[in-house]
């Protein structure tokens, strides 16, 4: 259980986040999130100042190739840390092939990106500022240069790690600050300890169609709804030539086509869906499970027709909005930057 100074209150940033009490200083999580699956490194522990300094980071656009592109751009605040697009853009105009997941909750999770490759918030962190169509830096030590060019942030970098900018800290302080996005205390994280009253009765039969018929719970399981594992649903198998997922990392043949189990958390502010943004709505989500997702050889024994009514389609789209949190939605952009 991550243990943090007394002082370490997040509420300057409109996170949910503070301590219990002066004689146990220990992070709180908005309901329904599980402090033990808080996942902070030990050569990383949280502190006020380097979540600032990441706070910071994360919105400076000057940590791109032509300073037009921040960590924000693809997960911005008002889309509930995502785009809104079904695939991101980056420096010059320039595409990828994936949809930009949100950050919200990412702290529970060791494994990043949608397969897998980066084994934690620092390691991700690290991947986007020297890919060519994302900030477009030409290395580590050009994203190192423009920090260090900049004096407010050697001076924030020297009190915060005792010591001149680098790559591993500049990762660690965007990191530290990814980790205070959360959300919980959803009207559902309300009804599962008693208060039936929140949700309607469509809503409730969703509930139940989820962990029941609707078989979403398989897989969307646990305080964060996702079981962080990598499965073939069948999105975009039928392309020439396909996004192998997972199997790029693994090189192991049941992995093609897999991608990571995305967080519900939010799901209704986060469209388009799947890994490729192919997806525009929460009802056709459902429809594609309904069907059985996409034929394909790699495809994931957990996905297999349901049998859905149209109204129980309705009912488990209803039921997502339940998922509706608060935790994230305070953070916006600093009015100033270092200089």
């Amino acid at each position: 259980m991550p243990v943090i100074s007394a002082f370490l209150i997040f509420l300057i940033l409109g996170i949910v986040a503070f301590i219990k009490s002066a004689k146990e200083p220990e992070l709180q999580l908005p309901l329904g999130l599980e402090i033990e699956k808080y996942i902070v490194p030990p050569d990383n522990p949280m502190t006020l100042e380097k979540v600032k300094l990441g706070y910071l980071l994360f919105f400076d656009e000057r940590l791109s190739g032509d300073g037009t592109v921040a960590c924000a751009t693809c997960h911005n605040p008002d889309n509930a840390f995502t785009d809104g697009a079904a695939v991101s853009t980056g420096i010059g105009g320039e595409q990828g092939n994936r949809s930009a997941p949100t950050v919200i909750n990412r702290v529970f999770s060791t494994l990043q990106f949608w397969d897998g490759r980066a084994g934690s918030l620092e390691e991700q962190a690290k991947g986007p500022l020297t890919n060519p169509i994302e900030h477009g830096l030409k290395n580590a030590d050009e994203a190192v240069a423009r920090i260090a060019s900049i004096e407010g942030y050697r001076e924030m970098f020297r009190k915060v790690f005792d010591r001149d900018v680098n790559m591993d800290d500049l990762a660690r302080a965007i990191a530290a600050f990814e980790r205070t996005v959360l959300s919980g205390n959803s009207r559902y994280d309300q009804y599962a300890p008693g208060n039936e009253k929140v949700l309607s009765d469509s809503e409730e039969r969703g509930m139940r169609l989820f962990t029941g018929k609707g078989m979403c719970a398989i897989c969307h399981s646990g305080p964060n709804f996702t079981d962080e594992k990598f499965h073939n649903i069948g999105v975009g198998m039928a392309d020439s030539n396909p996004d192998l997922g997972r199997y790029l990392v693994t090189g192991v043949e049941k992995d093609k086509g897999a991608f990571k189990t995305p967080t519900l958390r939010e799901i209704t502010k986060t469209a388009p869906y799947m890994h490729d943004g192919s997806v525009e709505t929460l009802q056709e989500v459902m429809e594609f499970y309904n069907k059985g997702g996409e034929g394909n050889p790699y495809l994931s024994e957990k996905i297999f027709p349901l049998n859905l009514s149209k109204n129980e389609i309705a009912d488990l789209t209803a039921f997502m909005s339940t998922l509706e949190g608060i935790g994230w939605q305070g953070i916006k952009p600093p009015e100033n930057f270092p200089r």
